[in-house]
């Protein structure tokens, strides 16, 4: 039996250790902190204790709530690529080194956010060229959560031919290029985990009472039918057939696996980088989404997850996304949610890497990340910074007239002229009021595309690059594809 000397000292140890300031992990040493905004620093310590934060000249003081929590926030702060100390104090002394002020991104999603640079591609030229020390990215190592955390998991690491093999490669490539145009400090959040679905990544509270969801589930039939994959017709192509198969269907089981239950990792991996300032998020997700029973949900599931992430962290921050790529998805249906994808574009401050072009067609995970960095790079780059660059985005549908026997495509970003890459443009379909969809020839006319078929009359929509693994050429003269799209709403 402990004496009662020994539990007393062991309360009061508690006591102390309780009322000692502690920081989340984001506020941790080599961290990038967000240039040109006020910037939170928060954490705990014992109810009622007067905390101060000092960086860069600056001193501010709080006083924590009665639940030991406490905020305060810098005043805009200069980028600066000098490393600086940032000291909280309140009973103890916190001192963070080699703090730097810079651009701050967030990255989430699900694998192909979370896949790393030395699973892509050229990783052995990436990471002998990846002495990049004013790049820091922190990865989020906290699990799912049935309620909302605080403190999180992880920390902030330099990049270095040593630690890149580690960073989400989409993020880094981004990161990158950002870092050397602008010529400053960045820094990458990474919190993504492979085969969850969106709504994981969303409060569920929030989804619960969004009326547009509500009425977008009760609207999914209980059971759909899975559309049947085209029959070989020689025994090469029953084998091919059948590998590709396989794969598709072991990645199907990847992205359905039950890792995340609804806003839990919202709750584990989201809420403790709130109210960490940043320049904006990208999003890379996505495949997880694409059975049919959860395919006409998305168009509301990703407007939603942006304006509730933006109402959270108090600003509207840019926010941008991967469009799913080329991919054979047997048993999947990825058009809708590219759909969903390109309808987002609507909310003010958005962009969308088009990746229909660099997929796999037999691997989930394309290794090519550096041109979907480039992509977000280009967006981010001329939209948000207000750099330069050749075009922002790819072309988009904004329009179309029905002209006789043909349909006449308007197109927006369609910088230097619209382009057929490679040959005569492919990938479109057309059909009459019977619905019934037909190979259309397409030729460019100025910044148009006009389709026709002599097997449709009378044409009432078109379709481009309506598959899961379509074959389609339609580019702006920079070299950015259109994106995939459809002028009906037919089911």
């Amino acid at each position: 039996m402990k004496s009662p000397f020994v539990v007393l000292f062991a309360c009061l140890l508690a006591a102390v250790s309780r009322a000692e300031v502690a920081l989340p992990a984001i506020l941790s040493d080599h961290l990038v902190l967000q240039a040109g905004r006020a910037v939170p620093i928060w954490g705990n310590a014992a109810p009622d204790e007067k905390v101060s934060v000092t960086f860069a000249g600056q001193t501010v003081t709080t006083t924590t709530a009665a639940d030991g929590r406490w905020r305060t926030a810098l005043t805009a702060l200069t980028a600066s690529a000098t490393p600086q100390t940032l000291t909280v104090a309140g009973t103890n002394t916190i001192v963070l080194q080699d703090v730097l002020v810079g651009e701050v991104w967030l990255g989430s999603g699900q694998s192909n956010m979370a896949f790393t640079v030395n699973r892509g591609k050229d990783f052995e030229a990436e990471k002998a060229a990846a002495t990049f020390p004013l790049i820091r990215h922190f990865k989020e190592d906290s699990p799912n959560a049935d309620t909302p955390q605080t403190s999180g998991k992880g920390r902030w690491v330099a990049c270095t031919p040593d630690t890149v093999a580690g960073f989400s490669a989409a993020l880094y490539f981004f990161g990158r290029e950002v870092h050397q145009t602008l010529r400053v400090p960045v820094g990458l959040i990474n919190s993504s985990v492979g085969g969850t679905p969106i709504e994981a990544w969303i409060d569920a509270d929030t989804q619960k009472n969004d009326a547009a969801l509500q009425a977008a589930i009760a609207a999914v039939p209980k059971t759909a039918p899975t559309p049947a994959a085209p029959a070989a017709t020689s025994a090469p192509a029953v084998e091919k057939q059948k590998a590709v198969a396989k794969k598709s269907a072991k990645a199907t089981k990847t992205a359905t696996a039950p890792r995340a239950t609804t806003g839990g990792l919202f709750n584990g991996k989201i809420v403790p980088l709130i109210p960490y300032a940043i320049r904006g998020a990208l999003w890379y997700q996505g495949e997880a989404n694409t059975t049919p029973a959860k395919t006409s949900l998305y168009v509301h599931q990703l407007p939603l997850l942006i304006r509730d992430w933006r109402a959270r962290w108090g600003y509207d921050f840019p926010f941008a996304w991967v469009q799913l790529p080329n991919f054979t998805a047997t048993g999947r249906d990825w058009p809708p949610v590219r759909e969903a994808m390109l309808k987002t574009l609507a909310l003010p401050q958005t962009g969308m890497a088009i990746a229909i072009d660099v997929g796999e067609a037999d691997d989930i995970h394309p290794k090519d990340k550096q041109t979907v960095g480039h992509r977000l790079a280009l967006w981010a780059l001329g939209e948000v910074y207000g750099q330069k660059v050749p075009a922002s985005s790819g072309p988009l549908p904004a329009g179309h007239t029905v002209r006789g026997s043909e349909i006449v495509l308007r197109f927006t970003h369609t910088d230097g002229g619209l382009v057929a890459k490679n040959g005569p443009l492919t990938g479109f379909v057309i059909a009459g009021a019977d619905r019934v969809w037909k190979p259309a020839t397409a030729r460019l006319e100025g910044a148009t595309v006009v389709v026709s078929s002599p097997d449709v009359a009378a044409p009432v929509a078109a379709r481009y690059a309506w598959e899961n693994l379509p074959t389609c050429n339609l580019f702006n003269a920079a070299g950015l594809p259109a994106s995939p799209f459809r002028t009906d709403d037919w089911k």
